[in-house]
């Protein structure tokens, strides 16, 4: 199986129980080895007392595209740290899009940088998470070296 194709069928298994972007509204656009882009709509539900998005929403959206871009191995990975920094406000209606790509993976620890930006591109928010693998995979061993 060639690495795009096991990205592919990694993010395949994780979005069948991810629930939590689901329920968001969150959509998955693109996956490759070490990155992911993800999308969501702000809704109303997402907005805060002064009518900005919910800084949790954008922490959610970001997280949620670390995580696709660093289980693209076959390699089950979760956060070990992760810090934003809000840019910009998003508002209500906005299409917000998260880029995630890594920036280096040694061992079981990694590091990926997500930028999330609006339509005009305007960015958002910076993201970055460290990430650990765990002892398990989404895949069994023999689809790996399947074409």
């Amino acid at each position: 199986m060639s690495p795009q194709m096991l990205a592919e069928a990694c993010a395949r298994a994780m979005w069948r129980d991810d629930h939590a972007s689901q329920g968001l509204g969150i959509d998955l656009l693109h996956v490759a080895p070490g990155e992911a882009t993800l999308a969501m709509t702000l809704t109303r539900a997402m907005t805060n007392g002064q009518g900005n998005a919910h800084g949790g929403y954008l922490f959610a959206l970001a997280d949620s595209a670390f995580a696709f871009a660093c289980n693209t191995y076959n390699q089950m990975t979760v956060a070990q740290h992760c810090s934003v920094t809000y840019v910009a406000p998003g508002t209500l209606g906005d299409r917000l899009t998260a880029t995630a790509r890594e920036v280096t993976r040694k061992g079981r620890s990694g590091i990926y940088d997500v930028r999330v930006t609006r339509d005009d591109g305007t960015t958002i928010a910076e993201f970055r998470g460290h990430s650990r693998t765990i002892d398990r995979t989404f895949l069994p061993a023999a689809a790996e070296g399947a074409e």
